[in-house]
């Protein structure tokens, strides 16, 4: 498998990756920089409010670190249109907006061709946003080479990965039922929620807004945690929210979809 993907990498010679700072473009990024030129290989990192500015500062440090060429791009997704409303296609909307971008900075760079992180996991759940990169072309290796998430761990593992077991997360905007007007400040509100819940020692964790309740989604072993901190809740309710709520099913992905 790993083999598979260092030969494909090598016959695409020089690549630009659209990076997040997950482990899965992480774990391609690294790849790549392994068996290309170091000069063949750019990272592109979108800077934009739908991605919480801890995961933003440490997807920096991976690259500074490692010293991976890289380029920031400035990205606002309330200027594509369906993103605000919080549709359903919103993914779909914003993914194509964003990777056109890329794309075009990649070119600008004197780079032709565009790679993703998506992987084999990736293609059997809800991801409006795939059909977004199809359309544009972007080519997926990892999705190719048949890697799924617990594959990439165990090896970025392996390689000896810092962030081999770093959670997943996603756009800001999953926090919300579809069909809610966004705003900046709302984001951030569930962005400094998560935050609050982190710093009781739990490192997944998902806070969903529905009006003037949150609703608070962690594993279940961490469930004491949460519900051992009066502080913390109050510094959410605090927030501008009414009632606070712990989900009895756990975190999991996708819980509006």
């Amino acid at each position: 498998m790993l083999e598979k993907l260092e030969n494909r990498l090598k016959k695409l010679e020089k690549v630009a990756i659209s990076f997040s700072g997950g482990i899965d473009s992480s774990f391609l990024l690294y790849v790549a920089n392994q068996v290309l030129p170091k000069e063949n290989v750019l990272a592109i990192i979108a800077d934009g409010c739908m991605v919480p500015r801890k995961d933003y500062k440490e997807a920096i440090q991976f690259l500074e670190e490692n010293k991976f060429l890289y380029q920031e791009v400035p990205y606002d997704p309330f200027q594509v249109t369906g993103f605000k409303e919080n549709h359903k296609d919103r993914c779909y909307d914003c993914k194509k907006s964003l990777m056109t971008t890329i794309k075009k900075v990649a070119k600008e760079k004197g780079f032709a061709i565009v790679l993703d992180g998506k992987n084999a996991d990736d293609l059997k759940a809800y991801r409006p946003g795939n059909k977004a990169g199809e359309e544009l072309e972007i080519i997926s290796p990892l999705a190719e080479a048949g890697f799924g998430k617990a594959e990439i761990r165990s090896i970025a593992h392996q390689f000896g990965m810092k962030i081999w077991n770093k959670p997943s997360n996603s756009c800001l905007a999953t926090r919300f039922p579809y069909d809610t007007d966004l705003t900046v400040e709302m984001l951030k509100k569930m962005e400094e929620s998560e935050e609050k819940i982190k710093e009781l020692g739990i490192e997944q964790v998902r806070v969903r807004y529905h009006g003037d309740i949150a609703r608070i989604e962690v594993p279940k072993e961490d469930f004491e945690k949460v519900l051992q901190n009066e502080k913390v809740i109050q510094e959410i309710r605090d927030l501008g929210f009414q009632f606070v709520v712990l989900d009895l099913m756990g975190i999991r992905s996708g819980s509006f979809d």
